[in-house]
C-alpha cells in the first residue's frame, strides 16, 4: 500500500495530506451534532422515562451511527476542500504553484479524487450497511423495552390495488381504485385486525372486517378468519353476513409489502426496485412513481459528495482567499441548505408527476456541476 502510495506525483501526495485532517474534523463535527439531535436525545429520553438499560441504548447509538455517516459524508467533503484549498491560498502555496506553471484544474485533482472516493463510500454505506443497522436498531430498542420482536413484522400495511371497475358506464370510469386492504399489524405470515374495502363493482361498496388473515399459497388467495363482511347497494340497502373462514382474491402483494422498510430510504437498491414492482402491479401509479424517483435518489445522494468537492475546491483556490473553520462550517451549512432545498424541490416535482424521476433526481446534481465549473473558471484566472 505505501509503494502505491508513493507512485501517485507529490503534488497529489501533498494536498492529500492536506485534506485528510479537515475531512476528518467535519465528519466528526457533523456526525456528532446531527447524532445528537437526531437520536441521542431520544434515547435519553426513555433511558429517564421507559428505564432502556444505558448499555442497550449505547449499543442502539452505534448501531443508528452508519445512517448519520451518510449525511456528514458529503457536508465533510465540501468543508474539508473548502478549509484545506483557502488555506493553501492564505498562506500564497497555490500562488507559488501558479508561478511553476501549474494550473488550477490541475491543483483540485486531488480534491475530486476524493470526493469521488467518499461518493463510492457513501453508496455502499447507503445501500449495504444503514438498512440492515437501522433494522437491527429497531429490533434491539422494541426487544430491550419488552415489546414484540418478529423476522417478519410490520405495522399499518396499507395496500391499494388500482384495476377494471364492473358495470361502469363509460371508460372513464372503467378504472379506478378497485380494492384498499388495511391490517394493524404482520406477525409471523399472519395479517392482524385487517380491514378491506372493495369498489370493485360500479354502485356496490363491500367492506370486509375480520381479526386474522393468511395468505392461503394452494388456492392463491387470502383466507380470512372470524369476520364480517358488510355490503353497500346503489339502492341504499345494506347486507350484513359473519363468516368463520372466508376466501378472498386479491393476490400476495400485502405481505411482500408488509416485509418492506416503510421508508424508502432504510430500503436498499434491490428492495426499492422489488417495491416499484408491486406498486406497478397493483396499478398504484403515485407510489410507484415516488419509488422511481427514490431508486435514482439512491445514486444521487452519493453523488453530493462530487458535487461538493467541485464546489469546495473550486471555492477554496480562489485567489487571496482566506476561510477559517468557523467560515467554513457557515459558508458550508449556506451552501448544504441549497443544494439539498434543490433537491428536496425537484424531487416533489418528480412524486408530483411534473417531471420524470430521472430528471427529477439528477437535475439538482447537474445545476450544481455547473455552478461548480463556473467557479472552477473563476478561480482559474
Amino acid at each position: 500500500m505505501l509503494s502505491k502510495w508513493r507512485l501517485l506525483p507529490l503534488l497529489d501526495r501533498w494536498i492529500f495530506g492536506e485534506l485528510l485532517p479537515p475531512l476528518i474534523f467535519a465528519i466528526a463535527a457533523f456526525t456528532v451534532v446531527s447524532l445528537s439531535v437526531g437520536v441521542m436525545f431520544e434515547l435519553v429520553r426513555k433511558i429517564v422515562e421507559s428505564g432502556l438499560p444505558s448499555q442497550i441504548a449505547l449499543q442502539v447509538l452505534i448501531l443508528r451511527l452508519p445512517s448519520f455517516l451518510v449525511i456528514s459524508f458529503p457536508m465533510a467533503t465540501l468543508m474539508a476542500t473548502l478549509l484545506a484549498y483557502s488555506r493553501l491560498s492564505a498562506n500564497s502555496e497555490l500562488k507559488a504553484l501558479r508561478s511553476l506553471g501549474v494550473k488550477t484544474k490541475r491543483m483540485i485533482v486531488p480534491a475530486i479524487a476524493m470526493a469521488l472516493l467518499m461518493t463510492c463510500l457513501t453508496f455502499l454505506f447507503n445501500d449495504i450497511i444503514v438498512p440492515q443497522t437501522n433494522r437491527n436498531a429497531e429490533i434491539t430498542l422494541k426487544s430491550a423495552l419488552g415489546q414484540a420482536i418478529s423476522t417478519e413484522k410490520g405495522d399499518d400495511i396499507i395496500y391499494s390495488r388500482f384495476g377494471k371497475i364492473s358495470g361502469s358506464a363509460s371508460e372513464v370510469d372503467n378504472y379506478g381504485l378497485a380494492q384498499l386492504f388495511y391490517a394493524k399489524e404482520f406477525r409471523k405470515s399472519a395479517m392482524h385486525d385487517v380491514t378491506v374495502l372493495d369498489f370493485s363493482r360500479m354502485g356496490y361498496t363491500q367492506m370486509l372486517v375480520a381479526k386474522k388473515a393468511l395468505w392461503n399459497k394452494k388456492e392463491a388467495k387470502w383466507e380470512f378468519l372470524d369476520g364480517q363482511i358488510f355490503t353497500l347497494s346503489p339502492n341504499g340497502s345494506t347486507t350484513t353476513a359473519q363468516f368463520n373462514q372466508y376466501l378472498y382474491p386479491l393476490g400476495s402483494a400485502p405481505t411482500k409489502i408488509a416485509k418492506l422498510p416503510k421508508d424508502a430510504n432504510d430500503m436498499t437498491v434491490a428492495e426499492a426496485i422489488r417495491a416499484k414492482k408491486l406498486y406497478i402491479e397493483a396499478g398504484n401509479l403515485k407510489e410507484s412513481r415516488r419509488m422511481r424517483v427514490r431508486i435514482q435518489e439512491k445514486f444521487t445522494l452519493p453523488m453530493a459528495c462530487l458535487v461538493f468537492g467541485l464546489v469546495g475546491s473550486s471555492l477554496g483556490a480562489k485567489p487571496n482567499t482566506a476561510t477559517s473553520r468557523s467560515q467554513g462550517f457557515g459558508i458550508s451549512v449556506i451552501l448544504i441548505l441549497f443544494y439539498y432545498v434543490l433537491s428536496f424541490s425537484f424531487s416533489s416535482l418528480g412524486v408530483k408527476g411534473t417531471l420524470t424521476p430521472f430528471v427529477a433526481a439528477w437535475t439538482p446534481v447537474f445545476i450544481s456541476l455547473f455552478g461548480g465549473t463556473l467557479l472552477l473558471r473563476q478561480a482559474s484566472r
